[in-house]
């Protein structure tokens, strides 16, 4: 196959950010498919046309399109419409026999429609996050005009899919019960555990802790991603006052950026953990996160207390799988379900803090319940999310819809997660 992949978002190993398009696009090339990625260039240089590079195989071509976590929310939008707009032209220069397009955001998904009809060839649409459900649920997105409009883009983009690949069960029943659309269309095919590539490495952990002198090796719990509204890193701030108030010797780290950080930042020097029990890092490249998760303690993935959010299937939730580590979770959905079955971390939402932090505390310094999780983690890495298993279904997903069968999706990808 040839394959189109539109995702604005593109990273490879070495920028900052999740990298599931390029793990899934160059094991795509290793099964003989050529991938030409559509995808923005947001680096601060003095570039403003169209230009194109070679990654793993990959044929990735890149447009200038400033981008920042920091932008406001329209900001965020012309940036959003200005790609959308110059992707599906460029799309008309590529052959392709399908067209495989990434949200968010869910702009992405006017020039994927309109390359899949211009060339009469099929699309499947990958839902990353439900918009605009989150945005309207947060506050964010408010104007009724821009809202309906919103809403009427991911109808479309569900409409004229001949396939739907989405992250978790959970977004795959919330599609279904607002849009009627039957199940039969839907793969879940979440994100992943790159195994050889975050396996625990003792080494890098010694010199990870080294460098940071201020651990003092003491249980730490890590946290690396996005500082957004909808991440909800205030909880930290919080459960880091809990666990100095009860001379817990828990560190907790938070590596990344975006338009919350200086606020939360803020708050930390407020309540007086800011460099005591609560350290922050500036973000750092895909490939170093392996260092950082092989000397936490735990990772953490922290979502605002909003329903509509839990159904996401976040990077560092993988990662911390792959690296063989509990996981704490503040939220409820399929994740809270899975780690709570399988016995492989914390799952703790809606209770007072001063609890979550009493639990944290017990848990990170039992040894013998640290080393069960680590044991469970692994297992659900190997057995459920491992990537180069995950990249056959998806490749399984693209041929039925290119060779035009009838084929369930579901049947490719149920997306059922029992205990193991």
């Amino acid at each position: 196959m040839k394959i189109i992949y539109f995702h604005q978002y593109f990273n490879t190993p070495d920028m900052i950010g999740g990298t599931r398009s390029f793990e899934f696009a160059r094991r795509l090339v290793l099964m003989g498919h050529r991938v030409d990625i559509i995808t923005s260039y947001r680096e601060k240089k003095n570039l403003s046309n169209w230009f194109r590079t070679r990654e793993n195989g990959i044929y990735v071509h890149w447009l200038p399109v400033p981008y920042s976590n920091h932008m406001n929310f329209y900001d965020r939008l012309k940036a959003f419409f200005r790609f959308a707009w110059f992707s599906a032209t460029k799309a008309l220069d590529l052959n392709a026999d399908i067209i495989y397009a990434s949200s968010t955001p869910l702009t992405i998904a006017l020039p994927a429609i309109f390359a899949s009809k211009r060339k009469k060839i099929p699309m499947v649409f990958e839902v990353r996050d439900l918009w605009p459900k989150i945005p309207i649920a947060l506050g964010i997105l408010k104007n009724p005009f821009l809202c309906f409009l919103a809403n009427l883009l991911e109808k479309a983009a569900y409409y004229f899919s001949d396939s739907i690949v989405v992250l978790s069960p959970d977004m795959k029943n919330q599609i279904i019960s607002k849009n009627k659309i039957s199940s039969n269309k839907i793969a879940v095919i979440p994100n992943s555990c790159d195994i050889k590539d975050f396996k625990y490495n003792k080494k890098l952990a010694v010199n990870f802790k080294k460098d940071r002198p201020w651990l003092n090796n003491n249980p730490i719990l890590v946290y690396a991603g996005a500082f957004g509204k909808v991440n909800n890193l205030l909880y930290a701030v919080k459960l880091a006052k809990a666990l100095k108030k009860q001379k817990s010797n828990i560190k907790i780290l938070l590596i990344g950026d975006g338009f919350e950080k200086f606020n939360i930042i803020k708050e930390a020097k407020k309540n007086n953990v800011f460099n005591y029990n609560l350290f922050f890092e500036d973000p750092i490249p895909k490939k170093q996160i392996r260092a950082c998760f092989s000397a936490a303690t735990m990772c953490a993935n922290f979502v605002i207390d909003t329903k509509e959010t839990w159904a996401n299937s976040a990077n560092k939730f993988f990662d911390t799988l792959a690296t063989g580590k509990p996981i704490f979770l503040n939220h409820g959905g399929w994740m809270q379900a899975l780690v709570s079955l399988n016995k492989c971390g914390i799952a703790i939402y809606n209770e007072p803090i001063y609890k979550v932090a009493k639990k944290l505390d017990r848990y990170m310094n039992d040894k013998k319940l640290l080393a069960k999780a680590e044991k469970q983690s692994t297992k659900l890495a190997k057995n459920y999310f491992n990537r180069d298993i995950l990249a056959k279904k998806l490749e399984s997903v693209l041929l039925t819809n290119y060779r035009k069968q009838k084929i369930n999706m579901s049947e490719i990808a149920p997306g059922i997660y029992k205990k193991i």
